[in-house]
């Protein structure tokens, strides 16, 4: 498992059609230029969510899977949170496993007569 923290973008509060292409690139260059798997997008600037605040992550994370990686959530508000859902969004928080990754300190089972490994 990577112990190198994943590079952070902090989200302005407002962020027009013109911003949301430059922010992207920010992404795309984290992951393409870095080898970084995931881009933490700090959204705590975020004033009270709206359909742009969606818009912007939904484009972000589109950026990132096309780069082979994927963005996570840092301090989004319960109501971003909410309206993410209510359009059906799904995107991983700061703090949550990554896909595929076990929990911390979670071990896998094993069956009694299991030969050890």
């Amino acid at each position: 498992m990577d112990t190198e923290d994943p590079p952070a973008l902090v989200l302005p509060a407002a962020v027009g059609r013109d911003g949301a292409p430059a922010l992207c690139d920010a992404v795309r260059s984290a992951l393409e230029g870095g080898g970084a798997r995931v881009v933490v997008c700090d959204t705590g600037a975020f004033g009270p969510p709206d359909l742009a605040h969606v818009e912007l992550l939904a484009r972000l994370e589109l950026a990132a899977r096309r780069s082979g990686g994927r963005i996570r959530l840092r301090a989004p508000a319960p109501a971003l949170l909410a309206l993410l859902a209510g359009v059906g969004l799904r995107f991983q928080m700061e703090g949550q496993p990554e896909e595929g990754e076990p929990a911390p300190g979670v071990e896998e089972a094993v069956e009694t007569g299991d030969p050890p490994r």
